[in-house]
């Protein structure tokens, strides 16, 4: 059974960090790109970063670059996100996903991400 489950969500004060786990199961993860989106009530779902199997090349959302880090284990199967400088803005719940494709990962189209996980929720105070 595939299986993607993000942890480390949680409440955080404006300024501060945090760091999301995807644990992977079910499937090759090293054959697979990694990606971090999220969904605020009300709002799209978007893409906030990815990291590419074949390559580590990282890629991330404008409104995050420099605040977050993506990285993956595979000897863990495990892909982390860290969020530093939090912002209200941040809050939403965070999903990752795993995407077989063999080039650079993308963040701006989902449809290539073929497993999903149930989500973590994200909640930055002002």
């Amino acid at each position: 059974e595939v299986q993607l489950v993000e942890s480390g969500g949680g409440l955080v004060q404006a300024g501060g960090s945090l760091k999301l786990s995807c644990a992977a199961s079910g499937f090759t993860f090293e054959d697979y790109a990694i990606g971090w989106f999220r969904q605020a009530p009300g709002k799209e779902r978007e893409g906030v970063s990815c990291i590419s199997n074949y390559n580590g090349v990282t890629v991330y959302s404008d409104s995050v670059k420099g605040r977050f880090t993506i990285s993956r284990d595979n000897a863990k199967n495990t892909v982390y996100l860290q969020m530093d400088k939090l912002q209200p803005e941040d809050t939403a719940v965070y999903y990752c996903a795993a995407d077989p494709v063999q080039a650079d990962c993308v963040i701006t189209s989902f449809p290539s991400y073929e497993y999903w996980g149930q989500g973590t929720q994200v909640t930055v105070s002002s």
